[in-house]
């Protein structure tokens, strides 16, 4: 009997108008032989409700894509088959166990996982539609459409990343958009070869390619954008002698100069990237439809203009595109000029290398806004924890392990007996924050050691006391809770958006209320590895 991981939606397709690719992978000529024993022909059902319709191809890893119908729904399918099943497909059939688990309108969706032994494969959605890599090879894409295209990965990226798991294999190839314009992200790997910060990058690789239709990581690439697996013919980014890329605006004409910065700082290694919800907002504040009236959308991003005038460059700079003419245009210009000269009193203790997107060191030209405001991972002055019924203070050592950029390392509860309520000796405890000046602020997200923990977040004003008598006034004191509270979350990081956009925020309290069960069984124990902020 075959065993079936269950139908869901998630993550798994790479393909074209024609043709799909299965599992993210390019079809080469080159292709693995494919064992034919037991192969399927058209017309066969399969568990007794996908009939397989038309051979598509075969991807570069020997699996068999078709197209199918769910002879139930009556809706049109893709399957992926391998031979043989067993223990030689478990990875491909844990991708799909792992993709089903995140619904999101930008991931494809993943239907079925079956094994019969003999063969194996995964039921998805069928995508009518292409790769970006196939869209880009006609030329590459005005700003506003990259930009869509960088918001539509980013909102994926964020729904993956809620959940605590890695993408691992953001590239042109597993891009998709559809027919109808609907971009989906696809061909999600569970090796954990990879991280969340490389997934990040990678949007910057995707910004990148959209802009230019060079690829940027071809001498130290990211993992699943190789050469390999079929991506040999994306042409690398032009470089110098150093090997250091070429900026977008460098390779071509019209690109903004906030949407380079961005794209180019996603790309810098020396430069922390932002978390994926922080980024796919700033991105979706920028994916704003460009009035066809006024803007040209076969070319780079301009104003139209008279016969005989030059076309003004329109920049997506700190703020949303907004097409309502020049007089409209210059208004925001101007705003947003008188905002980024009050931004620049800000904090003088912020790290010059932690911004999402570094404003253009040149000055703006005639009628493209001025940067409003930059969101940035912000400088923590000040770190402590707070315990407000302590018995052990070894246990509130160690407090800046959780803003030391490590998030191997951090600080640690003691491990309790009997439940995850500190043993019902304490109602909690927590980290808090002093962020030096009051700041507007974005978000907080908190790496964490383990799954299932409970813990909200809180802001105050109070300074951080000299007892434990202190610690108990803090917390009673600290009664505005930001956004809603995460109750045994099943990942590993909490990131926390509901900030008043109107208020301004120092002092921070991320109180944790209940701990996971360490995977020993022994006790309950928590570890808060790394806390990063972004606001301006």
């Amino acid at each position: 009997m075959p065993s079936s991981a269950g139908p869901s939606i998630g993550t798994i397709t790479e393909g074209g108008r024609v043709t799909q690719v299965g599992e993210g992978q390019e079809a080469e000529e080159t292709a693995p032989p494919v064992m034919t024993f037991g192969a399927p022909t058209a017309g066969e059902v399969l568990a007794d409700r996908y009939e397989l319709v038309e051979h598509i191809n075969n991807d570069s890893a020997g699996r068999l894509v078709w197209r199918g119908v769910d002879v139930i729904l009556r809706r049109p399918v893709a399957v992926v088959l391998r031979y043989p099943g067993g223990d030689s497909a478990t990875e491909m059939l844990q991708a799909a166990v792992a993709a089903s688990r995140v619904i999101h309108p930008n991931l494809v969706g993943v239907y079925d996982a079956i094994d019969e032994d003999e063969r194996a494969y995964v039921v998805r959605e069928w995508v009518d539609g292409r790769s970006l890599r196939e869209m880009v090879a006609e030329g590459p894409l005005d700003p506003a459409r990259a930009t869509a295209i960088g918001n539509a990965v980013g909102s994926a990226l964020a729904a993956v990343h809620a959940t605590g798991m890695v993408h691992g294999n953001v590239h042109p190839g597993t891009v998709m958009i559809s027919d109808d314009g609907r971009v989906v992200l696809a061909d999600a790997r569970t090796d954990g070869a990879d991280s969340q910060e490389n997934d990040i990058r990678a949007v910057g690789g995707i910004l990148y390619f959209a802009l230019t239709g060079h690829w940027p990581h071809a001498e130290a690439p990211l993992h699943g954008a190789t050469a390999g697996h079929g991506r040999a013919a994306i042409p690398d980014a032009v470089r110098d002698g150093s090997g250091s890329i070429a900026a977008p605006r460098q390779v071509r004409a019209g690109v903004p100069a906030y949407l380079d910065d961005l794209t180019m700082d996603l790309l810098d290694a020396e430069i922390v990237p932002p978390s994926s919800d922080v980024l796919a907002a700033e991105l979706a504040r920028l994916d704003v439809p460009a009035d066809d009236h006024f803007l040209d959308q076969g070319g780079p991003l301009r104003f139209t203009s008279d016969p005989g005038e030059e076309p003004s460059p329109l920049a997506a700079a700190g703020g949303r595109k907004v097409a309502i003419g020049i007089a409209g245009l210059l208004a925001v210009a101007l705003v947003g000029l008188l905002i980024g000269i009050s931004a620049l009193g800000g904090d003088d203790k912020a790290p010059k290398t932690e911004p999402v997107a570094r404003p253009s060191a040149s000055t703006p030209a005639a009628g493209e806004p001025t940067p409003a405001t930059v969101v940035r991972t912000l400088h923590v002055e000040d770190v402590r924890i707070i315990d407000p019924e302590s018995g052990d203070r070894a246990e509130v050592r160690d407090a800046e392990k959780v803003i030391d950029g490590n998030d191997d390392e951090g600080w640690e509860t003691a491990s309790y007996r009997n439940n995850g309520k500190f043993g019902g000796l304490k109602k909690g405890m927590g980290v808090w924050i002093d962020l030096g000046a009051p700041h507007t602020l974005k978000s907080l997200q908190a790496t964490l050691s383990s799954t299932g923990a409970s813990a909200e977040l809180r802001a105050g004003t109070a300074e951080f006391p000299s007892s434990s008598s202190g610690d108990r006034q803090l917390v009673a004191s600290y009664t505005a809770r930001i956004g809603q509270p995460f109750e045994e979350h099943d990942g590993t990081k909490m990131t926390f958006n509901g900030f008043n956009p109107e208020e301004k925020y120092q002092y921070l309290l991320f109180w944790i209320t209940e701990l996971p069960e360490k995977d020993s069984g022994d006790g309950w124990k928590l570890g808060v590895q790394e806390i990063r902020v972004q606001g301006s």
